[in-house]
């Protein structure tokens, strides 16, 4: 069986990461990697030696990242894509096609794809994130696949709801979950000597995307989080650089000017997956918008403070705190969590078996 996988990011390739070994280690599959988007920018930080580095080859290259954060730039980035990907629909046909996720050039290959006829199946649908513009997206790939892997029961079932059937349509768990499972993480030693980060120190790791519905609140949302973290002196905080995304130099730029000079403030492009796992199990806890404070927060778990509305419709598990934008609400956030015991353990993702389920599907589907 061929088997394309989309890949536009450090963040997918991360979760999609257990699924490859498993194409990889079993010779029913034949596997093509299709790597576009922030993998290609050395700004971001060069994702593509990632995929090398884990072991992979990368079957095509598509150059299609934005030339700036405006509306504009994300639209014409997104022409461009689908333009280009007609080099892989047009000389190559798979048996199917993973998309994973949300993201605007996610949409546009997959989009690019649907006059070929490709067959695709999409990871994570039925999600909801109402601060974001992901929302359109990610149901509109929903739509254009034939098959469906939820990470939640619940998810399934919207996955359902949204194409009308439930018919190839399964709660396969969170790839992120096998992920996690799996994984040798670094010591604080080892991640000292990778990274130069010392987490025996009490770290906070901060993540910050736009806030593509509103994104012009984004530059005031980075001053309330700085104002925040200056009153915070007990702890290093480790940031990790935001997607590409309208709106989002702003965060870049701001981030990029209130670390230098200031010892307390590590600023990282990309770690890759082992290194942000990792540094995610040494932290004290997680600060920020990120998707991976929803889920592979949830399997230590960690303390999360979820600021603003970007990923507003996603399970909130005990482990989360809402907190607005504002300086004072999130050194009371803090607090908080200073306060209190280590959080229950989570069960909503999946029991880490999710590749596995996937592999058994697409046999039975395929054979």
């Amino acid at each position: 069986m061929k088997v394309g996988i989309l890949t536009s990011s450090r963040a997918d390739f991360g979760l999609y990461l257990p699924l490859l070994k498993a194409f990889q280690a079993d010779p029913f599959f034949r596997l093509r990697i299709i790597a576009f988007g922030s993998h290609l920018s050395s700004e971001y930080g060069n994702g593509i030696n990632h995929i090398s580095g884990a072991g992979f080859d990368v079957a095509y290259q598509i150059h299609g990242m934005p030339d700036g954060d405006s509306p504009a730039s994300i639209s014409k980035a997104m022409g461009k894509t689908m333009i280009d990907f007609n080099e892989v629909w047009g000389n190559e046909t798979f048996d199917l096609v993973f998309a994973l996720g949300d993201r605007f050039e996610m949409f546009a290959a997959v989009a690019s794809g649907v006059p070929f006829n490709v067959k695709f199946a999409h990871i994570h649908g039925g999600e909801t994130t109402k601060g974001a513009i992901d929302d359109a997206f990610r149901h509109s790939i929903t739509l254009m696949s034939c098959l469906h892997f939820a990470c939640t029961e619940i998810y399934r079932q919207r996955v359902a709801q949204i194409t009308g059937s439930e018919k190839h349509t399964y709660n396969s768990g969170a790839l992120g979950i096998d992920n996690l499972r799996t994984i040798q993480f670094l010591s604080a030693q080892e991640f000292k000597k990778l990274f130069g980060i010392d987490l025996s120190i009490p770290t906070i790791l901060t993540t910050v995307h736009p806030e593509t519905i509103s994104f012009e609140n984004n530059s005031h949302h980075i001053d309330e989080l700085t104002a925040a973290l200056d009153q915070l002196k007990d702890f290093q905080v480790v940031i990790t650089m935001p997607n590409a995304d309208t709106a989002g130099l702003v965060i870049r730029r701001k981030l990029t000017v209130y670390a230098k000079g200031n010892y307390r403030i590590k600023l990282v492009e990309n770690f890759g997956s082992l290194g942000y796992l990792s540094c995610m199990k040494h932290c004290r806890l997680m600060l920020g918008n990120t998707s991976s404070g929803f889920f592979e927060a949830s399997y230590f778990p960690k303390w999360v403070i979820n600021l603003g509305n970007r990923q507003q419709g996603r399970i909130l598990t005990p482990n989360i705190i809402n907190c607005p934008f504002e300086s004072n609400e999130i050194i009371g956030a803090v607090k908080r969590i200073l306060l209190s015991e280590d959080p229950d353990p989570v069960d909503v993702y999946g029991d880490g078996t999710a590749s596995e389920k996937i592999i058994k599907i697409l046999k039975n589907e395929y054979r």
